[in-house]
């Protein structure tokens, strides 16, 4: 069984990373239903900055909202629209474009039949460290934002949502100022955290996880929180417990971060 690895700037093949490059949809989360691949991003358009306040390299655009391309091969893909837009006229709302929307991840599940949307919800300074939550009754959207929360009251940064054999959801995001990483059990619409949550990797400081499971064990990727500063490395869990750690490369590289993972 050959496993496909999603990385940011990566591909598989030249012929691959010639063809994505043309999808806007940046830090992507990629669903596969009923047959069909549908890659969730950040759609960037207009001009990058450095907010005069930055005391870090948070390099930002306006939010313009979440696009959605489909695919049967990978390699081609159709451009299905913005499924969850930014608000314009409403400078207090979680999507308005002065803020920030990373990460999004969608998930199905088969009771609601409703597909979910988890992403990284934040304020222009990344004080806010919230998720947020969006359903729609079509992969394509539009989707329906709900709202955005500090799941278990703890702080929720660089994300992803994995749904287990039994059906069961979990969200994994990055807190406590990204020094720990949460993995927390979702109710059953996917909707909320049910309460029930871990932390793992304390101290650790590790963010952009991609989960996926394989021959009854759970794996992690994961970065190292190096800003855009080059790292990479991989985790292991089981049952899921944390194995090990791998560290961050000396030599230079192109800065990379997990994102998906096809078994």
């Amino acid at each position: 069984m050959t496993l496909v690895v999603a990385c940011l700037f990566g591909a598989a093949t030249a012929q691959a990373q010639k063809q994505v490059t043309t999808n806007n949809a940046i830090v992507p989360g990629i669903l596969y239903h009923e047959g069909t691949y549908y890659w969730y991003g950040e759609y960037k358009k207009g001009k990058t900055i450095l907010p005069e306040w930055a005391t870090w390299e948070c390099y930002r655009t306006d939010v313009t909202g979440v696009s959605c391309y489909s695919s049967k091969d990978l390699l081609n893909w159709k451009f299905e629209g913005i499924v969850l837009p930014a608000v314009k006229d409403d400078q207090g709302h979680d999507l308005h474009t002065s803020k920030v929307l990373e990460r999004p991840k969608v998930i199905y599940n088969p009771k609601t039949k409703k597909f979910v949307m988890w992403a990284h919800v934040e304020s222009a300074d990344y004080s806010k460290a919230c998720a947020g939550v969006a359903v729609s009754d079509s992969p394509t959207g539009e989707f329906t934002y709900l709202g955005s929360f500090r799941p278990n009251n703890a702080m929720s940064r660089d994300q992803t949502v994995f749904v287990d054999d039994d059906g069961r959801a979990y969200h994994f995001y990055s807190s406590e100022n990204n020094a720990t990483l949460y993995i927390s059990e979702l109710t059953d619409d996917y909707q909320r955290p049910s309460g029930r949550y871990t932390r793992n990797f304390v101290k650790e400081s590790r963010e952009a996880p991609a989960v996926f499971k394989r021959n009854g064990k759970y794996y992690m990727l994961s970065s190292g929180c190096t800003g855009w500063d080059y790292c990479s490395a991989w985790e292991y869990m089981g049952k899921p417990v944390p194995r090990s750690r791998a560290g961050c490369p000396d030599r230079p590289r192109r800065p990379r971060a997990s994102l998906r993972v096809f078994p």
